[in-house]
């Protein structure tokens, strides 16, 4: 009977710590680049770039892409399907001002489903200009108890 009890306390106390983490997360990371916001707008606002600068592009060389939609801007929608390093998704620009922000919904297949918002800031600097990636949305129960045992903020950080 005491074990009983014992495991119902256990299994409350951790019900009561996966509640009480937040509801939603962001991941951003900063870095200078050295040409004009302009230029690096168009490396991100046309997605047939990304695989020349992707962290993740470098994880699964051989992902499967596939792109529909204009080719750059609002409604450019990019696929993919890799290995479990990858995994599978697709990134829709749902914004897109020209030199200053791109927003993404993002949808991700596996390993794990979920939806979240991406977006890049550019702030021009002289001839430089200070790129903001930053990725953000919901946490689930599932998200809240997966974030006890995995860093997002390190996980992802550390590829933005």
């Amino acid at each position: 009977m005491y074990i009983v009890i014992a495991l119902a306390v256990i299994i409350l106390l951790f019900i009561v710590v996966v509640a009480s983490r937040p509801s939603e997360f962001r991941v951003e990371r900063s870095a200078t680049i050295n040409a004009v916001a302009p230029s690096v707008f168009e490396q991100v606002n046309d997605l047939h770039k990304w695989e020349a600068w992707s962290p993740w592009a470098k994880l699964d060389p051989n992902a499967k892409s596939t792109y529909a939609g204009p080719a750059a801007g609002t409604g450019a929608s990019f696929s993919w399907d890799g290995n479990n390093k990858v995994g599978a998704g697709t990134m829709t620009i749902i914004e897109s001002r020209p030199a200053e922000l791109i927003r993404f919904k993002l949808e991700f297949f596996k390993p794990f489903k979920g939806t979240n918002t991406a977006e890049f800031t550019f702030k021009p600097q002289s001839n430089q200009t200070i790129v903001t990636w930053a990725m953000f949305g919901a946490n689930s129960f599932m998200g809240k108890v997966m974030g006890l045992f995995i860093n997002c903020e390190k996980m992802i950080g550390s590829q933005f």
